[in-house]
């Protein structure tokens, strides 16, 4: 929670369709390929679960052998990533493993082989919104998740090696947050993660591999993650919703600017204010560009919707949603139409739930003629309660089901709705704990493995959900269920659901027959 910062819920800025199965996945291939020395020839993927049943609609083929080419999640060549790879030399491969529940939902084994013979297994598990972990290197269990820079060492177990290792980071002045120590077998191979408060220069890994019995060092970044500061804690810095009210009261701002200045303290004001303006811009291109230019889906289910909603006449809005939330729904399917034909998006929280927060917003800033510093200003708020939700709960549907990404993304928007609205923070709190309870229980069961239906249509009921819990909260209704109590029924309703209703397209719509049949020409 300390080093989480708003860039990573609202983001990241990537090409669709998932964050989990398309950016989390480009990012576990990325780290692996961190750990080799050399141009790497071969790999070969081994799926498991989630990441079994629905990678083909995903993209997570693609991105995962982007990963391994080095390309960034909004690099619009992930979809061409196979001809990329030929034309590389890459030779590639796909195991397809199936479901083990020892494992988490979203696991790829990843085996690479570089042109100087040199070879590694690496296991990357993608943990929602982008963010991921590595669990094993070369069948021994280890734990990276780019919380703080690391530094990787393979090298024999023998007497004073370890000793040399701190010896060295020592006398270059270089604090070590934590270490662990990984190894086969007593006098076999081992492994030291050393997780650093700074990275040191390239010069320190040319002289651990030059040393005797060291085998390999390099960093591991983790694309996405943000460094531990040195900053551990402060007025600023809340790890539940009970907290925020309290830094909102001790501080007297909103929670988007408690979030805001936490924000500043972890990354720096001006590179905080970039980010931010970054999220916006991507935002603002991936509501309005499906309006003008609607462009089919890779499945070929969807596309075309947002436009048909903006333009569905003044009698028909008037007597339904009205005006603003008819704009905020057109946006909200725009994001999922430009997700699923692999255009760049923000994902907030995640890919499959991208709509609801950028077009709650933009459509009530639009309508009150808000500036960038208010619109950001509730982008902060919506951030704040994305991250309670992705540390306290989950937001990935292979963990929890579309109510940890849709319901997610509604609770983020109902608070910032209830912020741009005048409300106070307990409102804006009691609005997202409204937004939770209705969305409780919704599966995820994208039809084909591609996230397009009902994903689209779920982004549209977000919206009607943010929308009607702000307008509770700011009459005085006040939810039975606190907001950090609601993260956590969510959470443990999500572990109830069984795999068939987590997003392996196993269950719910994806295996009504005309979702069957509809997907033989996916």
């Amino acid at each position: 929670m300390a080093t989480m910062s708003a860039s990573e819920v609202l983001g990241p800025i990537m090409v669709g369709p998932s964050s989990s199965h398309t950016a989390g996945a480009l990012r576990c291939a990325r780290v692996a390929a961190s750990l080799m020395q050399a141009p790497i020839v071969r790999v070969r993927f081994t799926l498991y679960n989630s990441f079994a049943h629905t990678y083909r609609g995903h993209g997570t083929d693609r991105a995962l052998v982007a990963g391994i080419l080095g390309l960034e999640t909004d690099d619009e060549r992930i979809r061409d990533a196979f001809a990329l790879a030929s034309a590389a030399g890459l030779e590639v491969a796909f195991d397809i493993a199936g479901d083990d529940e020892r494992i988490h939902p979203n696991t790829a084994d990843i085996e690479m082989q570089d042109e100087a013979g040199g070879t590694c297994q690496v296991r990357g598990e993608s943990l929602g919104g982008g963010r991921v972990r590595v669990s094993r290197i070369n069948g021994v269990t280890v734990d990276i998740s780019g919380e703080y820079d690391t530094l990787f060492v393979a090298h024999r177990d023998a007497p004073g090696v370890l000793a040399a290792l701190t010896v060295l980071l020592s006398e270059r002045g270089i604090n070590i947050a934590f270490m662990r120590t990984y190894r086969t077998e007593r006098g076999g191979r081992a492994y030291t993660v050393f997780e650093l408060d700074e990275l040191p220069d390239e010069a320190l890994l040319d002289e651990l591999r030059s040393r005797p019995n060291i085998v390999t060092a390099t960093y591991v970044r983790v694309p996405g993650a943000a460094p531990a500061s040195m900053v551990c804690g402060g007025e600023e810095f809340f790890d539940t919703g009970a907290e925020l009210l309290s830094r909102c009261r001790e501080l007297g701002m909103n929670i988007g600017a408690v979030m805001a200045v936490r924000e500043a303290v972890l990354a720096g004001e001006s590179e905080a204010v970039a980010a931010m303006e970054r999220v916006l811009c991507a935002m603002r291109a991936e509501t309005c560009g499906p309006l003008v230019d609607p462009r089919p889906s890779l499945g070929g289910l969807i596309g075309g919707e947002a436009q048909q909603v903006a333009h569905a006449g003044t009698a028909l809005t008037a007597a339904l949603m009205g005006e603003v939330q008819t704009r905020a729904v057109a946006y909200a399917l725009a994001v999922l139409e430009r997700s699923a034909s692999m255009g760049v998006i923000v994902a907030a929280p995640t890919a499959g739930s991208a709509g609801v927060v950028p077009g709650c917003i933009l459509a009530v800033a639009e309508h009150r003629g808000l500036d960038d510093h208010q619109v950001m200003d509730a982008l902060y708020a919506a951030a704040a309660v994305g991250m309670l939700l992705t540390v306290n709960a989950c937001v990935a549907g292979a963990e929890g089901g579309c109510q940890a990404e849709v319901g997610s993304a509604a609770a983020m928007a109902a608070a910032a709705l209830t912020q741009m609205l005048g409300g106070t923070p307990e409102q804006a709190l009691a609005a997202s704990s409204l937004a939770l309870a209705n969305l409780l229980g919704l599966v995820c069961d994208p039809v084909g493995g591609l996230v397009e239906v009902p994903c689209q249509m779920r982004n549209a009921i977000g919206v009607a959900a943010a929308f009607s819990s702000a307008q509770l909260a700011l009459s005085g209704i006040e939810p039975l269920v606190p907001f950090d109590e609601m993260a956590h029924v969510m959470h443990e309703v999500g572990r109830a659901l069984p795999a068939t209703l987590r997003e392996t397209a196993r269950g719910g719509i994806a295996a009504a027959p005309s979702a069957c049949a509809a997907c033989k020409g996916c």
